[in-house]
Formats: structure tokens, C-alpha cells, sequence
């Protein structure tokens, strides 16, 4: 029985959260689960702008930016032969991947963390530490933010061989002298 069936994994369509997406594909890889990415537009955040701005174009803008996230993470899953569902929903981010991952039937979040500290984190919390406390579902956090690009399949495959492994285990370059 594989250890993981669903994985919800959100996304904000940085390349670094991409490790965290790459992440979540690669264990539903492995464990021949289907992953659900959301993007979460958050609405709380634009409440207070001015009149004159039209709420319609900056949540066209939005989800915009949310679907190219989301496109970016179905063609990671092609890559990886994964079945990947998408979704662009409004709310706060933590409580709507809260609410997803629970409805959804998830066993596990995959996630990054922009590994926040000191006053920053005390004055504007995380949604990973937000959505690790209040989950009832596992969450997995990858740490992003280093400025370190997401490997692609391909590149992963030639990391794996560079360190001498591959799919059956050590790779052995040692030849028979006789």
C-alpha cells in the first residue's frame, strides 16, 4: 500500500517555491500519488486599496499570475508523468490550504518556506507555520530561499548519475583486471 494517494501542493509561481512544487511531484512520482496545486489569490491583502482602483483588474492580474503558476506546475508534472489537478481560489492562503488539503482528502501538504526569521516572522507570520499548526493533514515544508534554481527532471537524472546512483542503486565504473 503506498504511502501517499493525494499531495496538495500550493504554489505562488517563484522559482523558488518551484523546489517545493518539484518536490511534491517527485514523492507522488515515487509513490504513484495524484497532486493537487492550488494558487491562492490573497484577497485580504488588496481589501484596503483606494476606490479608484477596480478590484476587477488587479483580480484579472491575479489570476493571471495564478494560472501561469499553475501551467508552470502541469508541465512539471508531464515531465514527471504525474496526474496533477489545478485550482485558483480566493481567501487566506493558510486557511484555504488548510480547507483544501482536509476536503480534498490529502495525506500530505508540500510546501516551502522562505525560512523567515526575527521580527519579520513576528510580524507578519508564515503561512507555512500557520498551515503546519493548524493541518490535520501531515505537512512536509521544503526550505526555499536560498536563491538556488529548481532542477529540472532532466538535470536531476544527471545529478543522480554524477554521484554515482541511478534507479537500481550504485552506479560502478570499476572494470576487471585480470
Amino acid at each position: 500500500m503506498p504511502l501517499y494517494d493525494r499531495i496538495l501542493v500550493p504554489t505562488d509561481g517563484s522559482s523558488e517555491g518551484e523546489l517545493a512544487v518539484c518536490h511534491a511531484l517527485d514523492l507522488a512520482a515515487v509513490h504513484g500519488a495524484s497532486v493537487r496545486a492550488i494558487y491562492v489569490v490573497d484577497t485580504a491583502r488588496y481589501a484596503g486599496m483606494p476606490m479608484e482602483t477596480t478590484w476587477e483588474g488587479v483580480g484579472d492580474l491575479l489570476y493571471d499570475d495564478g494560472e501561469a503558476a499553475l501551467e508552470t506546475v502541469r508541465e512539471l508534472a508531464a515531465d514527471r508523468d504525474v496526474d496533477v489537478e489545478t485550482a485558483v481560489v480566493e481567501g487566506s492562503p493558510s486557511r484555504e490550504i488548510i480547507t483544501h488539503a482536509e476536503e480534498a482528502g490529502c495525506d500530505l501538504v508540500v510546501m516551502g518556506t522562505h525560512g523567515r526569521g526575527g521580527i519579520d516572522r513576528l510580524l507578519l507570520g508564515s503561512v507555512a507555520e500557520k498551515v503546519v499548526r493548524g493541518s490535520s493533514v501531515p505537512v512536509l515544508t521544503v526550505r526555499i530561499g536560498d536563491g538556488e534554481e529548481p532542477p529540472s527532471a532532466a538535470e536531476s537524472a544527471t545529478a543522480g548519475e554524477a554521484a554515482g546512483t541511478d534507479a537500481e542503486g550504485p552506479v560502478s565504473d570499476a572494470t576487471e583486471t585480470g
